[in-house]
C-alpha cells in the first residue's frame, strides 16, 4: 500500500470519527433541550404565510410587510449580537437577520447552539439589506425540528452519485437543480394529462398492477404469490389489455399513466419500474395517434421551457409537429444495401442476412420480419443523424408487431410505429388489431415459441382478451409512451435515475 492510500484512509478515519463526534454533539444539544422543556419534536404546526421566491419576486409589495416562514437553516454567520443565517424552503433560501434585542436574549442563546439542517419557524419583516440583499427582520424565531444528522459539506454540496440515488432526501436539500428537475417532472405529468383530457378528450382510467397473465409487450415479469388464493401473479409489464377491453366496453377515448414493472437489465435508459402512459382512441388509427404523441411532447417542452426546442447534452432537437417519417425496411436498404421488398421467403431473408455479415446461428430460426427488425436494430439505430428525430419509423413486420393491423397493401408489416429523439424509443404505437381470429392465431404461434423456449419474452395467451375482440373492438389508435425517457429529453438529465426520486438500487452490503 502506497504512502497516498494510507494518507487517504487515515483521513476518511479521522472525518468519520468527526462527524460521529459531531452527530453525539448534536444528540447532547437536544437531551439539553428536552430536559429544559424545549422539546422540538412536541411542534406540530407553523402558519407558513409566505415563501422564499414570492417575497423576492414582490418585494416592492411586500417590503415592511409581516410574513411568517419555516424552513431549514443552510446558512449562519454569527456576529455578537446579531446574526445572519439562510433558511431553505420549498421554493429557494432567504436570507434573516435575527439580533439579540429582537427576540430576546435568553431565546437568542438558544438560537446560537442552533445547527445546520435544523428546521426554524421565522416571523419578522421583510426587509432589504444595505448589500441590496432582500432578508427578513426577525421577530420571532421557533426551533420546529432537530437535524441529529450532519448535512454534507455546504462548499462542495452532495456529489456522490450513489449517495446522492440512495438517499434523495439530502440530494434535495444540497442540490437546487435535483429539486427544479423533480419540479419540472410534476410539471411535465400535469401538461401531459391536460392535452390528453382537454385537447382529445381522454378519460383517465386505473387498471390493474397485479395480474394472472402480464402481457401487452415483450418482457420478463416480476414474479409474486398472492397467499389467500394461493396463486402466482406477475406485476404488470403493460396495460394495454386492459385498457383494449374498455374500449370494447365502450369508454371509446381511455388513458393510464403509472407504474410498469419488467424484470430486466438496468442501464441510463432503463430501470426496472418505470412510469408508461398508455392510450387508445377508438375510430383512430396510427395516424391519430401520431398527432396525439406531437403533440403530447411538442406541448410539454413549451410548458416546462417555453421553447419546442429540446437542448439535450449538446444535441437540439426540434419537437414542433408534424415529425419526420421513417420506413424501417427502407432504411435497411438504405444502410445495408438489402432490398427485403423483394425478398418474400424466409430461407431468402436468411442467405441475404448471413451474405451481409450476420452470423448464420443468429439467423438461423429468425422469420424474414424478424431478419429486418434485426437488422434495422444492429446496423441503423447507430447511424448518426438517422434517429436523432423526433421521427416515427413504420413499417414495422407482422412477427414483431402481434398487436398491430396488418397493413392493407403490403400484408407483411403493420400499420405500427416507433417515435425516436436522440436515437432513443419514446413512444410505441399501432392501429389496434382488432380481428380476434388473426389475434388467436398470433397469440397461438408466440405460445409455441414461449413453450420451445426460443423467445422466453413473447406474449402469453390471453383467451379472456380474445373473448373481448369477438364481442367486438371498433378501429382503434393505441399508443404507449415512455415517460421518464421524455422527461429527461426536456430536463437534460443524462441518466433515467436523475428523474425517478427513488431508483432501483442494489442493497448496501
Amino acid at each position: 500500500m502506497s504512502n497516498q492510500e494510507i494518507s487517504n484512509i487515515q483521513e476518511e478515519e479521522m472525518s468519520l470519527e468527526s462527524l460521529n463526534e459531531q452527530r453525539q454533539i448534536r444528540r447532547e444539544k437536544l437531551k439539553k433541550l428536552q430536559d429544559e422543556g424545549r422539546n422540538p419534536f412536541l411542534n406540530e404546526k407553523w402558519n407558513v404565510t409566505a415563501h422564499s421566491k414570492d417575497i423576492k419576486k414582490n418585494f416592492e409589495a411586500m417590503e415592511g410587510e409581516e410574513v411568517s416562514c419555516a424552513g431549514r437553516m443552510m446558512a449562519f454567520r454569527h456576529m455578537g449580537k446579531a446574526s445572519f443565517i439562510d433558511i431553505q424552503d420549498k421554493q429557494g433560501r432567504i436570507q434573516c437577520y435575527v439580533r439579540k434585542d429582537e427576540i430576546g436574549e435568553e431565546e437568542y442563546e438558544y438560537f446560537k447552539s442552533y445547527d445546520m439542517g435544523d428546521i426554524l419557524g421565522i416571523r419578522g419583516l421583510v426587509f432589504v439589506t444595505k448589500h441590496g440583499e432582500i432578508s427578513i427582520r426577525v421577530k420571532e424565531l421557533v426551533l420546529l425540528s432537530k437535524s441529529l444528522q450532519v448535512l454534507p459539506n455546504k462548499f462542495h454540496g452532495l456529489k456522490d452519485v450513489d449517495i446522492r440515488y440512495r438517499q434523495r432526501y439530502l440530494d434535495l436539500i444540497m442540490n437546487e437543480e435535483v429539486r427544479e428537475t423533480f419540479i419540472k417532472r410534476t410539471n411535465i405529468l400535469h401538461e401531459i394529462k391536460r392535452v390528453l383530457e382537454d385537447d382529445f378528450g381522454f378519460l383517465e382510467v386505473e387498471t390493474p398492477i397485479l395480474t394472472a397473465v402480464a402481457g401487452g409487450a415483450n418482457a420478463r415479469p416480476f414474479l409474486t404469490h398472492h397467499n389467500t388464493l394461493d396463486m402466482d401473479m406477475q406485476m404488470r409489464i403493460a396495460n394495454e389489455l386492459y385498457l383494449k377491453r374498455l374500449i370494447v366496453g365502450g369508454l371509446d377515448r381511455v388513458y393510464e399513466m403509472g407504474k410498469m414493472f419488467r424484470n430486466e437489465g438496468m442501464d441510463k435508459n432503463h430501470n426496472p419500474e418505470f412510469t408508461s402512459m398508455e392510450c387508445y382512441m377508438a375510430y383512430g388509427n396510427m395516424e391519430s395517434v401520431m398527432d396525439v404523441t406531437e403533440q403530447v411532447v411538442y406541448k410539454a417542452a413549451i410548458a416546462t421551457n417555453g421553447t419546442p426546442i429540446i437542448s439535450y447534452q449538446g444535441k437540439d432537437f426540434d419537437v414542433t409537429p408534424p415529425w419526420r417519417k421513417l420506413d424501417m425496411t427502407q432504411a435497411v436498404k438504405d444502410v445495408t444495401g438489402v432490398d427485403f421488398n423483394k425478398i418474400d421467403k424466409d430461407e431468402e431473408a436468411r442467405k441475404a442476412a448471413i451474405d451481409y455479415g450476420m452470423d448464420k446461428d443468429d439467423v438461423k430460426d429468425l422469420t424474414r420480419g424478424k431478419i429486418i427488425a434485426e437488422m434495422f436494430e444492429i446496423y441503423c439505430e447507430d447511424v448518426p443523424g438517422l434517429l436523432d428525430g423526433p421521427v416515427f419509423v413504420t413499417g414495422h413486420p407482422v412477427e414483431v408487431s402481434p398487436l398491430s393491423k396488418r397493413d392493407p397493401v403490403d400484408p407483411r408489416i403493420t400499420r405500427r410505429f416507433e417515435a425516436y429523439i436522440n436515437g432513443w424509443e419514446v413512444a410505441n404505437a399501432f392501429s389496434e388489431l382488432n380481428d380476434p381470429i388473426d389475434q388467436y392465431e398470433r397469440f397461438k404461434e408466440q405460445q409455441s415459441q414461449r413453450d420451445a423456449g426460443t423467445d422466453e419474452e413473447a406474449h402469453p395467451m390471453d383467451m379472456d382478451f380474445v373473448n373481448a375482440l369477438e364481442v367486438g373492438l371498433p378501429p382503434t389508435g393505441g399508443l404507449g409512451i415512455g415517460i421518464d425517457r421524455v422527461i429527461m429529453l426536456i430536463t437534460n438529465s443524462s441518466t433515467i435515475r436523475d428523474v425517478i426520486l427513488f431508483p432501483t438500487m442494489k442493497p448496501e452490503k
